[in-house]
Order: C-alpha cells, then sequence, then structure tokens
C-alpha cells in the first residue's frame, strides 16, 4: 500500500516549506528574464502552483471518498507527491504520454479517469526546453522553465482539430500552469493542479515512445 501524499515539498517561491535548493544552482537573481517563470506567468497561474500541494490533497481525497482509493494506490511513484528525483527535465525526443484526471470537477468526469496513452515530444536544446502532447483530443503545449528539482510548465491547451496552441497569457480558460519532474529511470510526470474543466488534479506520466 502506498502511503501518499507525505511530507512537503512546495516549489521553490510558491508557499510552504521549501525543498533545499541544489548544490551549485544558481540563484534567481542570475536566471535570464525570458528563462524566469516568475516574471512570465499569470497571476491565476502563480496562484495554481502555490496552492498545488492543497489542491493534491483535496483531489485525492474525493477520488478516495468515490471508492478509487485502490485506484490512486495502484499508481505508486505517480501518485507521490513529494517523488522528485536530480535531472527534472526528458532529454528532447518523442515520448508516450498517460494522462490521469484525479478528483471530478462537475458531474461531467468521475473521480478518477486513466486515458489511454498518446504521443508526446519534447523539444529545444539551446534555451527553453518545449512539451508538446501531439496525440488526443486534449493537448498541453508549452515550455519548460528550469526551477531546481523541478521545471515549471507554462502552456496553453489545444483541442480537437486546432493545429496551432494560443499564446500564452492571450486566454486565461486555455492557460495553463505546472510542473515536471522525474520520479524514476526514464520516466517523467507532468503535473497540472487545477486545470480549467473537467478534474481537480491532472498527472501526465511521460516515458520513451
Amino acid at each position: 500500500m502506498v502511503t501518499l501524499l507525505c511530507g512537503c515539498a512546495a516549489l521553490a517561491g510558491c508557499g510552504g516549506k521549501e525543498r533545499p535548493k541544489p548544490e551549485g544552482a544558481a540563484p534567481a537573481a542570475a536566471v535570464a528574464p525570458e528563462q524566469n517563470w516568475r516574471l512570465i506567468a499569470t497571476d491565476d497561474d502563480r496562484n495554481r502552483l502555490r496552492g498545488w500541494r492543497d489542491t493534491w490533497l483535496a483531489a485525492v481525497d474525493k477520488a478516495r471518498k468515490g471508492g478509487r482509493g485502490a485506484a490512486i494506490d495502484g499508481l505508486h511513484e505517480l501518485a507521490d507527491a513529494d517523488r522528485a528525483l536530480t535531472d527534472p527535465l526528458p532529454p528532447a525526443g518523442a515520448y508516450r504520454c498517460t494522462v490521469y484526471k484525479i478528483g471530478a470537477n462537475g458531474t461531467a468526469m468521475a473521480d478518477f479517469t486513466k486515458f489511454e496513452p498518446t504521443e508526446c515530444e519534447i523539444a529545444g536544446g539551446g534555451g527553453l526546453f518545449e512539451f508538446h502532447k501531439t496525440g488526443g483530443v486534449q493537448r498541453p503545449d508549452g515550455l519548460l522553465y528550469p526551477d531546481g528539482a523541478r521545471a515549471i510548465f507554462l502552456g496553453t491547451m489545444v483541442y480537437g482539430d486546432e493545429d496551432k496552441p494560443f499564446r500564452y497569457g492571450q486566454d486565461r480558460l486555455r492557460d495553463m500552469a505546472g510542473y515536471i519532474e522525474r520520479i524514476g529511470e526514464k520516466r517523467w510526470r507532468l503535473v497540472l493542479p487545477a486545470p480549467r474543466f473537467e478534474s481537480m488534479l491532472d498527472i501526465i506520466e511521460i516515458v520513451p515512445a
């Protein structure tokens, strides 16, 4: 039985007890403005990131009360809120992404929903890395900003047959914020607290294609 949500590992600068910075981590002042997520994130998204832990706890609690505790436990490391290993960014390449929606937001979704794996990719190299979910009808798309043991994701949601994303900050109902971290050997997750629709918490498992 996996013990979920132990300890406190808040995002740096986002409230709660902070995880110590890794040795050699550059101070925030040394980060180029275009790579400093705090200067780019909207107020709404800073609030979402600041409250990630409360959101996680509430979503998992709702799923358990809805009879989905076994499904949550079956996620193992994926559902361990404090699981964050070094080197959080996946290398550029093709990946397979599986979306888990936890805690229904409204009546249209169950309290735990697992979707079929779809294609996604990590792109970039010289500057910021990019995350693109290329398969499925809901496709998060955005940039990854290094931030200690995690990387912050700021992006937008692409729907259906749309062929390009909105610019971040253009439409608050499309804007997305979360964080990506490594949870195992060649295994990562993108955590999206308080998405606009359907669920209280989305977790996207990322593994090589």
